[in-house]
């Protein structure tokens, strides 16, 4: 059987993926919610794909119980699409770094994963319905110099993706942990270089990735994905 959804939520929305991802589902005819901690930066969006939004710490459960209850009404019903995109990154030598920034780095790639799905599961369950995608990096594989916290933020997403896809998808909840293992494409800030076109992830074709996971028939679901462009090196 293949499901149908009608209602999504993106958390941690900004330019690039959550962008592209919520005009490819609101021309799909879902309804959208976009939540992010600066909501500012969503406007424009907004107003293309006629998303609801609102403000969210996705490291806060109060926030992010607020946060349900604010799109499901403004959605029409709880969303049955829930996407994770936050992360916390945070870069420098490990002698250096300040535990406090470590632990909110971590809170936020991981912790506030948890947080968002364990809200989306309490709304799905009922319902034997829903789909919950978390957005992984190449750090959900494999940590780099100096980039331990983003490292075990990530590697916690995965196995948080795991454990839940074990324990839902039995209920009739997808769910898929997406490793984006690469460069996005972002033209404004980091062109790609001439002699090496599609070298980055173009946005919208992870998009359409996305939503092919939703288009799956249960008999076969995805539970983790790979992307990477097709000169990234393995």
């Amino acid at each position: 059987m293949t499901p149908t959804y009608t209602r999504a939520l993106i958390v941690g929305a900004g330019p690039g993926l959550s962008a592209a991802l919520a005009r490819l589902l609101a021309a799909d005819g879902l309804k959208v919610g976009l939540a992010a901690r600066d909501v500012g930066k969503l406007d424009a969006l907004a107003a293309e794909t006629g998303a609801a939004v609102h403000a969210c710490d996705a490291t806060r459960p109060d926030e992010v119980e607020a946060l349900f209850a604010r799109m499901e009404p403004a959605l029409g019903g709880s969303p049955d699409v829930v996407v994770y995109n936050a992360s916390g990154r945070l870069r420098g030598p490990v002698v250096d770094l300040d535990p406090a920034a470590v632990a909110q780095a971590v809170m936020v790639s991981a912790y506030g994963g948890f947080l968002v799905a364990q809200a989306a599961a309490r709304r799905m369950l009922p319902h034997r319905h829903g789909a919950i995608l978390l957005t992984g990096a190449s750090a959900s594989l494999k940590g780099f110099a100096g980039s331990a916290p983003f490292a075990m933020g990530k590697f916690a997403l995965r196995g948080l993706g795991q454990s839940l896809a074990r324990e839902l998808q039995p209920q009739g909840i997808h769910v898929a942990h997406i490793v984006v293992d690469g460069a996005i494409r972002n033209p404004a800030r980091a062109p790609e270089p001439a002699d090496a076109p599609d070298s980055h992830l173009d946005p919208d074709a992870i998009a359409r990735a996305y939503r092919d996971l939703l288009r799956q028939d249960r008999s076969a679901w995805t539970s983790e994905l790979e992307l990477r462009p097709w000169l990234e090196r393995f």
